[in-house]
């Protein structure tokens, strides 16, 4: 039985290297404290709106200090989505 022809494959030339562009990083680094006090500022607040009773932080906005407190929370998460 006959050989078959043997196909010759062109040798592998890589394409033209592209040059490495440089991707500037701004720093994150502000990200993790800032959230972390947002959270810490947020419990606070509400822990002392119901240990004195609604007298403090603020006395003139009654139960709205809840919505403060949970608003620098929100807050907090809000800056997590900056997070890399």
């Amino acid at each position: 039985m006959p050989k078959s022809r043997i196909r010759k494959k062109a040798d592998y030339t890589p394409p033209p290297s592209k040059q490495a562009t440089n991707i500037k990083l701004t720093s994150r680094a502000w990200v993790a404290p800032v959230m972390l006090a947002l959270f810490l500022l947020g419990l606070a607040w509400i822990v002392v709106f119901y240990v004195t009773d609604g007298s403090l932080p603020i006395d003139s906005l009654g139960n709205w200090n809840i919505v403060v407190g949970f608003g620098f929370i929100a807050a907090g998460f809000g800056v997590s989505t900056q997070w890399k």
